[in-house]
């Protein structure tokens, strides 16, 4: 954990070294995943089943150590106490160790899928139309994990909406194929949705029409915006909806779709340039379906596989794709 990680205002919970991370350990797994994938690419393959082994050894301990009954620990202090457990009178569940279980693939599928349970019940206060980062914030505790306990409660890291790990929660429920679930959650971080009524303007304080940090979530600051025109949860909000939501993911010269949508949704389209050719995909969803694809086909031949990839020409030509889930 050392003296921060992702919420570097946790810094003083491992400083002596000996504190950990269970999101980073969730972090970890997956970057050395991709790297085992890269290194085996370009042949270095002892390095490759190097890192293999050390994925496989961290899994076993974030399951053996981070599970706390119904959701994923946050981390460690480096005396051992706990964070983000339900022994805390405060920060008792965090949402970026349950959402990067399910994102790194990591967690066993039962637990991932009762840790999103607990997000959703203590986390998501759709009322107030929050994704809080975990709850309840630090204030009175004996704990002192850092900086983060010098912010009010509920402003910014210290329990309130913090939009980079929200837009996480959503990227979680996509992962478990939850489409009416992520496609909700993505519209309440949607901040257009804060403004569309002469009371929600007054409250959020903030523009409709760009990324904000945070969103407050404790009276009598409750649902103003803080820290607008924020790239970094811009960038991510933009991923989540493009990537997780309508499952476009391209891959170098290579076109993977993966939709997760709400069952309503009977079709959407999507028109891409790749260099002087032009994509026009049409996904249909005829048996109202979140996720999994029946048939691709491309110019109106089928794929052999629903979940084949599409190399990407650039000879100027345009090409339909037809996806059908089901």
């Amino acid at each position: 954990m050392g003296t921060g990680d992702w919420n570097d205002g946790m810094n003083r919970v491992g400083p002596e070294g000996r504190g950990e991370s269970v999101w980073l350990g969730w972090f970890l797994h997956t970057t050395l995943w991709e790297f085992a994938r890269l290194a085996d690419a370009r042949g270095e393959h002892a390095r490759a089943e190097s890192w293999r082994g050390h994925v496989r050894a961290l899994k076993t301990s974030l399951e053996r150590h981070a599970w706390d009954g119904d959701w994923y620990r946050r981390a460690y202090f480096d005396d051992g106490t706990p964070l983000g457990s339900v022994a805390n009178s405060e920060c008792r569940i965090d949402s970026i160790a349950q959402s990067w279980g399910v994102i790194s693939g990591a967690a066993e599928p039962a637990r991932a899928t009762r840790a999103m349970a607990a997000v959703e019940e203590y986390l998501v206060r759709r009322d107030q139309e929050l994704i809080l980062l975990f709850t309840p914030p630090f204030d009175r505790s004996a704990l002192e994990p850092g900086y983060i306990k010098g912010y009010p409660p509920g402003i910014r890291e210290n329990g309130g909406q913090y939009t980079h790990a929200a837009i996480w929660t959503v990227m979680a429920f996509a992962a478990l194929g939850d489409g009416d679930r992520a496609n909700e959650l993505f519209s309440i971080l949607n901040p257009i949705n804060r403004t569309s009524t002469r009371a929600g303007v007054h409250r959020y304080k903030g523009e409709p029409y760009v990324a904000a940090a945070d969103v407050y979530a404790e009276y009598p600051h409750v649902g103003r915006g803080g820290w607008t025109w924020y790239t970094g949860s811009a960038g991510w909000m933009y991923r989540a909806g493009l990537e997780w939501l309508l499952g476009f993911r391209l891959r170098g010269t290579v076109l993977h779709l993966d939709p997760c949508i709400p069952r309503a949704w009977p079709r959407f389209e999507i028109a891409f340039r790749y260099h002087a050719s032009r994509y026009e995909i049409t996904v249909e969803n005829p048996r109202g379906v979140t996720r999994g694809i029946s048939t691709i086909a491309v110019d109106g031949i089928v794929l052999p596989s629903p979940d084949a990839r599409i190399p990407l020409i650039g000879d100027g030509a345009t090409r339909r794709v037809r996806v059908v889930l089901g």
